[in-house]
C-alpha cells in the first residue's frame, strides 16, 4: 500500500496547537474491501519519544511546544479482505515546522511559574530576561481548547511597572485540558503548555478537631478546604508531635489518606498530642499538585493518666492536712492537766 500524499503542517495562531493534514493514497479506492487506517506520530526535536494517534481522519490539530521543532509523520495502515485479514503497512512520510525565534534567549523570561489555587484562579509569574532592557513589556497571551482565539491577560501583577505575572480567573472549562500560557514579546518569547489539576494548590483543611477516648484513643476530624476544590480530589497528610512548649515540635506523619478523620492508637501517642493536617490533589484527579500549607493551630489533648493526676493531686494534699490537724489536736491533749482542783480551809 502506498502512503498519504502531501503531509502539511499550519499554524492556526493557538499558541503552539497546530494543523496536520494529508492525503489518502492514491490507489485508495482499490481497496474498498478494506479499512484504510492512519498511523501519526508526533513530537517536538530533542524528545525521546513520539506521541501516537490511530485515526481515520486526513486532518488532525496537536499541540507542540513552539521554541523547538515539530516533527511528524504518518503511514497507511490497510487491513481487510483485500489483504486476507493481514495488517499491512506503508512507508512513513515527514514533515517539520519551526517559528522563527526572534531575540537573544537571554532576553527570554526567567522562573515561569503557575500555581492553580484552590481550582479558582490560576496565578503565574515570572522574572525579566537577563538582557532585557529597562521598562520592558511583557504580555501574557494563552488559549485552551473552546476559545475561538487566543487572548490576553487582563489582570497584572507588577513590579515598578513592569509586568512580573499574571491572574487568570474562571477557568473552569480549561481543566483537564491544554492551557498554553506564552508571554508575548518583541525579545524571545517562552512557550508553556500547562495543565491545570497537575497546578492545583488547595487551602489548608478547616475545622479540624482533636478528642481522647475513654480508651485513650486519639480521634482526629477536618473538613475539606472547601472553594473549588472537588473534595473527592484530595488526600491529606497527617502529623503528630510531642507539644515541647516553647521547643520546637519534632513531627512525625502518621498517615496520608483520602478520608477526614483518623484515629491513633495508644501506643503512637506521645505524653501530651500536638496535630497538623495539610492536603494537595490526589493521584484519581491529577499526576501531581502543591501540598496546602498546615493547619495554623496546634490541637494538643492531655492523656487519660495525666487528667487523673491533676486529680489526684489535690485529694492528697487534702488528705494530708486533715492528718496533721488530727495530729496537731492530739499533742494538745497529752499537755493539758487532768487533775481535780484543790480546796483550802482557813480557820
Amino acid at each position: 500500500v502506498a502512503p498519504p500524499q502531501d503531509l502539511q503542517i499550519t499554524d492556526p495562531g493557538l499558541l503552539g496547537s497546530l494543523d496536520v493534514e494529508w492525503k489518502p493514497p492514491p490507489n485508495v479506492q482499490a481497496f474498498n474491501e478494506c479499512t484504510v487506517k492512519y498511523k501519526f506520530e508526533y513530537h517536538n526535536t530533542g524528545d525521546r519519544d513520539w506521541k501516537v494517534i490511530f485515526t481515520r481522519k486526513l486532518k488532525l490539530r496537536v499541540g507542540f511546544d513552539l521554541s523547538r521543532t515539530a516533527e511528524v509523520k504518518v503511514q497507511t495502515l490497510l487491513e481487510g479482505r483485500c489483504t486476507n485479514d493481514v495488517a499491512v503497512q506503508s512507508d512513513w512520510i515527514y514533515a517539520t515546522f519551526q517559528v522563527p525565534l526572534q531575540g537573544k534567549l537571554e532576553s527570554e523570561v526567567q522562573n515561569f511559574h503557575c500555581i492553580y489555587h484552590d481550582w479558582e484562579y490560576l496565578k503565574c509569574t515570572w522574572q525579566p530576561g537577563l538582557l532585557a532592557p529597562h521598562g520592558v513589556h511583557y504580555g501574557l497571551y494563552y488559549w485552551y481548547k473552546g476559545l475561538d482565539h487566543a487572548a490576553q491577560c487582563d489582570d497584572y501583577i507588577q513590579d515598578h511597572g513592569i509586568n512580573i505575572g499574571c491572574m487568570l480567573q474562571n477557568l473552569s472549562q480549561a481543566e483537564y485540558k491544554d492551557l498554553v500560557p506564552p508571554p508575548a514579546t518583541l525579545l524571545r518569547p517562552l512557550y508553556v503548555t500547562l495543565r491545570l489539576h497537575n497546578l492545583a494548590k488547595p487551602s489548608p483543611p478547616k475545622q479540624l478537631v482533636v478528642s481522647m477516648s475513654a480508651s485513650e484513643e486519639l480521634h482526629v476530624a477536618w473538613s475539606p478546604p472547601g472553594g473549588g476544590t472537588p473534595p473527592q480530589c484530595l488526600e491529606y497528610e497527617i502529623q503528630l508531635a510531642e507539644d515541647q512548649k516553647e521547643a520546637k515540635a519534632a513531627w512525625a506523619s502518621v498517615s496520608t489518606q483520602m478520608e477526614t478523620t483518623l484515629t491513633i492508637s495508644r501506643a503512637n501517642q506521645s505524653r501530651s498530642s500536638c496535630v497538623r493536617v495539610r492536603g494537595r490533589t490526589n493521584i484519581f484527579c491529577a499526576d501531581r499538585g502543591f501540598w496546602s500549607e498546615w493547619t495554623q493551630e496546634c490541637f494538643s489533648v492531655s492523656r487519660k493518666e495525666d487528667k487523673q493526676l491533676f486529680i489526684l493531686i489535690p485529694l492528697i494534699l487534702s488528705l494530708l492536712s486533715s492528718l496533721i490537724i488530727f495530729m496537731l489536736i492530739g499533742q494538745c491533749k497529752k499537755r493539758s492537766p487532768a487533775e481535780k482542783p484543790l480546796h483550802t480551809s482557813v480557820g
